[in-house]
């Protein structure tokens, strides 16, 4: 009796799998990660959870990427932007002229209509020219 209510209890379930109507459909993998062709929308989503999960620390990096200049640091660069402007509104009335700060020597020249501006890195010596040409000094 007890092997007659094993077997019983053993096909039962057997029997249900096997007559069901079969409701089932193929898997098909779908990659997540957009790199291995996913959504692309999943890009985003996917950078953020693992920036979330960084522990690691660059040993290397300061502080601060961005150091507030002094209040002289600013004066001296507005000054030199300003005399620089002053020399291109210059040449535009005919003049030549020369700049030279700590780091840079720039000097412009025109000649009927050619601009000419040289400009010499004073730490390294590299010179860079610039060649404008067309232009009408007395306009």
């Amino acid at each position: 009796m007890k092997l007659r209510s094993l077997i019983i209890s053993t096909a039962l379930p057997v029997a249900l799998f096997f007559s069901s109507n079969g409701n089932t459909t193929e898997l098909i993998y779908e990659p997540v990660n957009p790199n291995f062709g996913g959504n692309p929308l999943n890009g985003t989503y996917l950078l953020q959870n693992a920036q979330s999960q960084d522990r690691n620390e660059d040993p290397d990096k300061p502080d601060s990427l961005y150091e507030q200049p002094s209040a002289l640091d600013r004066f001296t660069d507005s000054l030199e932007t300003r005399l620089l402007n002053q020399l291109l509104t210059d040449v535009g009335d005919g003049n030549s002229g020369e700049l030279i700060t700590d780091d840079f020597i720039v000097q412009i020249v025109d000649n009927d209509g050619v601009l000419t501006v040289l400009i010499t890195d004073r730490g390294t010596g590299d010179k860079s020219e610039i060649v404008v040409s067309g232009l009408n000094p007395t306009n």
